[in-house]
């Protein structure tokens, strides 16, 4: 019977991984997609010749055409971490100093999009471990080279 088990669990749950959803977690930052709000959790999905925004598993928010997509941007906001700093500074003061010698990355990724008169654009934020890949997703399957916001200089 424990052999029977071990089996059924063998192939049980190696299938159940696989049939897990794939798709990126991402967090909105603005754009032009309407009844979203910034720092709403989304769920990107790179599909064959779309790139599809979801708020849940039933109701797509936005699906972009791959050859409608006009610009990709990439960059990044660094910062000190002060506010933590300051709370373990209560506690230790010398390893407060240490925390607040350290910085946070966060990772944005921007789009625009041109489909007929439909035009627009967002930002999203991703995890430190997903932005590359989503990037790469995106050049990918759009034929279009990211650009490093950072490197732009922008005169008023």
């Amino acid at each position: 019977m424990k052999r029977f088990i071990a089996c059924l669990l063998c192939f049980v749950v190696p299938s159940a991984l696989i049939a897990g959803e794939v798709g990126y977690r991402v967090t909105y930052d603005g754009g032009s997609v309407a009844h979203v709000k910034a720092g709403s959790g989304l769920k990107l999905y790179l599909e064959k010749d779309q790139i599809r925004f979801a708020a849940d598993k039933e109701h797509d928010l936005v699906s972009i055409p791959a050859s409608a997509v006009t610009e990709i941007s990439y960059g990044q906001d660094v910062h000190r971490r002060v506010g933590t700093a300051v709370g373990v500074a209560i506690v230790s003061f010398g390893l407060g100093a240490l925390v607040a010698l350290s910085k946070s990355k966060k990772h944005f990724i921007g789009m625009t999009w041109a489909d007929g008169d439909q035009k627009g654009g967002l930002a999203i934020q991703c995890d430190k471990n997903d932005y590359r890949g989503i990037l790469a997703g995106l050049e990918g399957l759009t034929g279009k080279k990211a650009v490093d916001s950072s490197t732009l200089t922008v005169k008023n």
